[in-house]
């Protein structure tokens, strides 16, 4: 008998401490808010008649919370060429862990116009690489400006002229 008494106690103070710790993790402030560097890249590059670039990037929000992206300014480098600054403000709300695009123009430098036009002529793939910064407030926060480097591909595009993805 002696041994089920003990056995009791100890039960009770197991499930005493069990359920502290239960209500000690319900702080009542609901799910964690993570904030994560968000991703950027080139989903379509497009050569317009003035040879200029219509660039539609892809902004993927990691977070856990809603994002509002409202500066981007980023250095494009094309086949090893400086094409220029893709600059802009795309004003663009992107719920928590999802994506979506904003289309900015660049005037390429001439050095990049003619690698785009080279791998569109040869049907070859291009290299680029995006370095800034993009600068976006998170749900309830203020705004934060985070430091971006991104390195890819480009393909042409079967079927469009000029595009390349």
């Amino acid at each position: 008998m002696r041994f089920k008494g003990m056995r009791s106690k100890g039960f009770m103070a197991v499930l005493a401490l069990g359920m502290a710790t239960l209500l000690a993790g319900c702080s009542g402030s609901g799910p964690v808010k993570r904030v994560s560097e968000p991703q950027v890249g080139i989903q379509q590059l497009t050569v317009k008649a003035d040879g200029s670039w219509s660039v539609d990037l892809r902004i993927d929000n990691f977070s856990s919370v809603p994002m509002q992206f409202d500066n981007v300014s980023l250095a494009v480098t094309v086949a090893g060429e400086s094409a220029g600054t893709l600059a802009g403000n795309p004003a663009l709300g992107i719920g928590p862990e999802s994506a979506d695009i904003a289309t900015l123009t660049l005037a390429p430098s001439s050095a990049a116009r003619i690698a785009v036009a080279d791998a569109l002529a040869g049907r070859k793939s291009l290299d680029y690489r995006l370095e800034g910064t993009i600068a976006a407030t998170p749900d309830g926060s203020g705004v934060r400006n985070f430091q971006l480097e991104r390195s890819n591909t480009l393909n042409p595009v079967p079927g469009l002229p000029g595009v390349m993805r």
